[in-house]
């Protein structure tokens, strides 16, 4: 372990936005916290961002309102960023950088975690299997979420993601084993009103008691924000790794993390890339999104769900795009559903969860759900089509058949997607409405589900032809 430096360096030359500059610096590394004491006493924080040819570029914690050239006093700590970890991180409130919130204690440490981890190595890793249930059909049906898994859900402005998140934090959790799950929320850039509704939500629910919370707010510096889901995971290594828990971490608002990421860059005069964004904001995604997985030998594991929200809703933005790349699949909270009154608004359509079928089936959901999957897919999709077709020749040219679809479609998304802020489905009941909407369809028609598991169906009294 490094030890603080003795060495008081009066070498700044530079004072820039958010940034410290300091000449003739001896041993200085990349992410290491510097102590820094302003003209008025004050005594800041700051970690370095670049360094070399004798020269630091520090980012203040604080910002650097106060500082000068001449009486600004720096010390380099030969620490990088630490998080103190145990399980009593469960139930807290922290900022951005993993101080308390809440008017607690100090965290209790059994250890100090240095927060930009380090990357798992591919040899070491699990294929994600088994579900985690959010409670949400549109998810647990469709689209199933896996430990271990990275799914996004993207977003736009002025959705409801922020009351999905909290929904899914209220009643995510793995059948069986509730003892051994846990849940890392981190929100990046948020007003203080959001910060407010996620902490009462989850206090008023008893959800705090098995959930970390991280919250960055708006007005918080830029560097914060690319610490806070940093912090958050390394929380959640902890407590998977060490503890041996499921960990579901859910990262809100990517957007905001990447628009303090493009700041920062702008600050140190880097050439921008696409939109004005880092060249490197492919590595720094991956960096985060890849901290997610299960590891050969250790019993716990890390599921992601970022969420991001789309400027313009353009899914070609940057910020998506690279996301897309680096995850397993993505849920698109859909405008069109949200306008309808449709709650939650995850369009079935463009969602995708890459790793799925690793994680339903007998012994994880139950055995029929990935012919039910496809049969509710399938007709959705023809009513859908149909939506489109009766926009130009009218509803009466429509067959019969026709006419089922049409209207299966206007059902699925009012009872199978549509369901109450605090309505918890199990896999059991979402199934079980699925075959329910599936009922308005004869035998023939349900091409995708085979013989034995209709007649399965038609016994248990899930499956009525009407």
């Amino acid at each position: 372990m490094s030890k603080e430096s003795s060495i008081v360096y009066r070498t700044v030359s530079d004072v820039s936005g958010p940034l410290l500059i300091v000449e003739n610096t001896h041993n200085v590394s990349y992410n290491e916290v510097v102590k820094i004491r302003a003209p008025s006493g004050e005594l800041m924080t700051g970690t370095v961002l670049e360094t070399g040819r004798g020269r630091a570029v520090i980012q203040v914690f604080e910002g650097t309102r106060g500082l000068d050239t001449d009486l600004t006093a720096v010390r380099f700590t030969g620490e990088t960023l630490k998080l103190p970890v145990s399980t009593e991180i469960l139930g807290r409130v922290l900022d951005g950088s993993g101080q308390p919130l809440d008017k607690g204690p100090p965290l209790t440490a059994e250890d100090h975690w240095d927060i930009y981890g380090s990357p798992i190595n591919p040899y070491a890793r699990q294929y994600p299997r088994q579900p985690i249930q959010t409670g949400l059909s549109v998810i647990d049906g469709l689209n199933t979420l896996v430990r271990g898994q990275k799914l996004p859900i993207f977003s736009g402005s002025g959705l409801p993601h922020n009351r999905i998140a909290a929904q899914i934090v209220r009643q995510a959790k793995i059948p069986g084993e509730e003892g051994d799950f846990a849940i890392v929320f981190a929100a990046m850039g948020i007003t203080a009103t959001e910060a407010q509704y996620f902490m009462n939500s989850f206090e008023e629910t008893g959800a705090l008691e098995h959930t970390a919370l991280f919250l960055n707010l708006a007005n918080d510096p830029a560097i914060e924000r690319i610490i806070t889901p940093r912090a958050a995971l390394t929380a959640a290594e902890y407590l998977a790794y060490e503890s041996e828990m499921h960990v579901l971490v859910i990262l809100t608002d990517m957007t905001n993390y990447a628009e303090a990421l493009r700041e920062i860059s702008a600050a140190r005069s880097e050439v921008p890339g696409r939109r004005g964004y880092p060249g490197y904001l492919y590595t720094d995604l991956s960096l985060i999104y890849e901290r997610a997985g299960r590891i050969h030998g250790r019993r716990g594991t890390i599921t992601q769900m970022p969420i991001l929200s789309m400027p313009q809703d353009d899914m070609t933005h940057p910020i998506p795009d690279l996301s897309g790349y680096i995850t397993e699949g993505q849920m698109i909270v859909g405008r069109g559903l949200h306008r309808r009154g449709i709650y939650p608004p995850i369009d079935p359509g463009p969602s995708l969860s890459r790793l799925m079928k690793e994680g339903i089936g007998e012994g994880m959901t139950r055995f029929d759900h990935k012919e039910v999957q496809a049969q509710l897919y399938y007709a959705y999709s023809e009513g859908r089509d149909l939506r489109d077709l009766v926009a130009v020749v009218g509803s009466e040219a429509l067959t019969e058949r026709d006419q089922k679809y049409l209207k299966f479609a206007d059902k699925f998304e009012g009872e199978f997607i549509n369901q109450g802020e605090y309505e918890d489905r199990s896999f059991e009941q979402t199934l079980d409405i699925g075959w329910n909407l599936l009922s308005d369809f004869p035998d023939r028609e349900l091409k995708r589900c085979d013989p034995s598991t209709i007649s399965w169906a038609k016994d248990r009294g899930a499956y009525k032809p009407r």
